[in-house]
């Protein structure tokens, strides 16, 4: 499962690094994303424009005020 910490990158260039890394990624995996917030607006995203996004399998953690551990599935 790849993960990607994106707490230290600067805003603009997370959602091109989350969209990459996730079309290369096979169908059946799952793209772990630790964030500094809840990243509901990349999960709209994701839902509305990405068709191999298993909306239905995100998860979200809030392991502390600032790290939220994300799971955006692959079908």
């Amino acid at each position: 499962m790849p993960t990607l910490d994106v707490r230290e990158i600067p805003p603009p260039e997370r959602h091109p690094m989350i969209h990459q890394t996730f079309e290369d990624m096979d169908a059946g995996e799952t793209l772990e994303i630790v964030n500094d917030h809840e990243p509901k607006p990349l999960f709209y995203e994701m839902r509305a424009e990405v068709e191999a996004f298993d909306a239905d399998g995100y998860e979200i953690d809030r392991e502390d005020d600032e790290k939220f551990v994300a799971k955006f599935p692959k079908q």
